[in-house]
């Protein structure tokens, strides 16, 4: 802000990971993993959110996943913070959406094959498994120009949005090897988390009469 005067687009991009049985990961392990992941994400967005209702306008990027019982299995510590992050996604947005006009927009985006980065590099991960960062960018360019109503509270995978929201038909300039499609890792198809009784208010506690149902 003090440079340029404003923030159109925030992008969270976590960075604390560790892929194991809840045997095998320490208390320690999660504390860290939750403060960086869901904590770190609140403290972001409790920091842009004034600059963007001041303007009426900006975009929420968060890197987390849909909700889904698989992503669980084998990580379940570092699936806890995700989750809590794509929770913050779809409840902000609900906040949003009560706002007339609402110029401001949150959205979760998550890749559906593996992505080049520097985890995969230590990893030793072979390049037919891969695509270039390049397909994530454009869909986190893509997302933060459209309008507010039609991204707000999704999640979304990086894959569908550009194929369903922007028309790409072709993947193949994303490949990290020439000659081969990476295997998508991710679901075709995401519950629903909606219920009949999404707009039900019924009896509430909290500080006004907006407050969210028990």
């Amino acid at each position: 802000m003090a440079v340029h005067g404003r923030i159109d687009f925030a992008v969270y991009n976590s960075g604390a990971i560790f892929w194991g049985k809840v045997s095998e990961t320490t208390s320690k392990r999660f504390q860290l993993m939750n403060r960086v992941n869901a904590v770190g994400l609140y403290k972001f967005v409790d920091a842009v959110l004034p600059i963007f209702q001041r303007a009426n306008a900006g975009r929420f990027v968060v890197v987390s996943p849909p909700i889904y019982s698989r992503f669980f299995r084998g990580k379940t510590a570092y699936a806890m913070g995700k989750v809590a992050m794509t929770v913050l996604t779809h409840g902000l947005a609900m906040d949003l959406a009560e706002i007339p006009n609402c110029g401001v927009a949150i959205t979760s985006l998550w890749p559906a094959t593996a992505v080049q980065s520097a985890v995969t590099e230590v990893k030793s991960v072979p390049e037919k498994f891969l695509r270039h960062a390049s397909i994530f960018a454009d869909a986190v360019v893509g997302i933060c120009n459209e309008p507010a109503k039609k991204v707000n509270g999704l999640a979304l995978i990086d894959e569908d949005y550009l194929r369903e929201f922007r028309g790409v038909t072709d993947f193949s300039k994303y490949r990290l090897h020439p000659d081969v499609e990476p295997p998508r890792m991710m679901p075709k198809r995401f519950p629903s988390l909606t219920v009949d009784e999404q707009d039900d208010r019924g009896f509430t506690v909290g500080l006004n009469s907006k407050a969210a149902k028990l």
